[in-house]
């Protein structure tokens, strides 16, 4: 991985935007010191929210260094560090003082083709459309318009990312109101065991922020839906 460029124009965009998970990621790996690690559900949505709230690219690789360095410098060490959880507080405060980027409008080139667009789009409608829920077939259809215009999304993949946001936030809703009660307490109660070593280590804010992305990611999953973010491309 090359030095990350703290001064991102909004050409380059596409390219630091869809490298933001890859990164961060292997950079994960390389401090803790093994290439097998896999990150987990907890780990991805805590990215997903550091991405969402404009955390820049380099505050979060240097909050990653701060921790293992602090970790490291500890005579006793309790436990490994599996999880990004525990740079959480490092990487808000790497972000305090990190100047944000401005970014604008949607151009750059796409690292990704119309085909490869449209393949995904309609990988998605096609898994929307055998639920059983209308409301979700609706969607199914959408995805499928926006795949006949894939050519023309190549072009703006931010306006993309956020139609496809908005529709995964529709899906969310939709597999919410039909929950039971013990299903949602079921998966609260999974969050809160993989959280419960790290909330010390951040806000309220920020334990409530990675709650709803979790949850949202794992009602997907119990409804066997795909995550439609072009992240989830390849």
């Amino acid at each position: 991985m090359g030095e990350t460029d703290t001064g991102s124009t909004a050409k380059d965009w596409p390219e630091n935007y869809f490298n933001y998970f890859t990164e961060i990621e292997e950079h994960f790996r390389r401090a803790r010191g093994t290439s097998l690690f896999l990150l987990s559900p907890i780990d991805w949505a805590l990215i997903e929210n550091w991405r969402a709230a404009g955390v820049p690219l380099e505050a979060v690789l240097k909050g990653i260094d701060a921790a293992f360095e602090k970790w490291r410098s500890r005579k006793v060490k309790r436990r490994v560090v599996n999880s990004l959880a525990y740079c959480a507080q490092a990487v808000m405060e790497a972000a305090e003082r990190s100047p944000r980027a401005e970014r604008t409008g949607g151009g750059g080139d796409s690292p990704f083709t119309a085909d490869e667009i449209a393949q995904h789009l309609r990988s998605c409608a096609s898994a929307f459309k055998s639920s059983e829920d209308f409301a979700l077939r609706d969607l199914a259809t959408v995805l499928e318009n926006m795949a006949d215009n894939a050519a023309q999304h190549a072009g703006d993949l931010e306006s993309l990312e956020q139609r496809l946001t908005a529709l995964e936030e529709k899906a969310v809703a939709i597999l919410r109101a039909q929950q039971t009660e013990e299903v949602l307490f079921e998966l609260r109660r999974q969050l809160n065991e993989e959280l419960r070593m790290f909330r010390s280590k951040m806000t309220a804010d920020q334990i409530s922020a990675l709650e709803r992305r979790y949850l949202d990611t794992a009602l997907l999953e119990w409804a066997s839906l795909p995550r439609l973010s072009l992240f989830y491309l390849h």
